[in-house]
């Protein structure tokens, strides 16, 4: 669970792995975006906002990626009081994967 002031402006962030025909693949060349959504609801149209990613190379050991959100006043977005769920949406072709990536809570 990832736990952040409502006055704070900073990135939350989110491991991302991705293979093709079981090899690794970078997924920086997709765009990616979050949502957050109150504890159980699925995002809808209007829930995403434009995420990043927190370089183009994986981080070692490994072939894991970085995803991020700027969020809190002046951010992408920014969260009132709550416990959220945390999604991320990569678009790529033909994938549109929409992956459910923690919690969030905001004090």
């Amino acid at each position: 669970m990832i736990t952040q002031s409502a006055l704070s402006l900073q990135y939350v962030q989110t491991a991302v792995t991705a293979t093709v025909a079981g090899a690794p693949y970078n997924p920086t060349v997709s765009s990616v975006e979050f949502a957050f959504t109150r504890v159980p609801a699925a995002p809808g149209p209007s829930d995403w906002v434009t995420g990043s990613w927190d370089g183009t190379t994986p981080r070692l050991p490994g072939s894991t990626y970085v995803a991020q959100c700027l969020v809190g006043p002046g951010g992408a977005i920014t969260l009132v009081a709550g416990t959220y769920t945390m999604w991320i949406r990569i678009t790529d072709t033909p994938e549109v994967p929409v992956i459910n990536v923690g919690i969030v809570k905001i004090i």
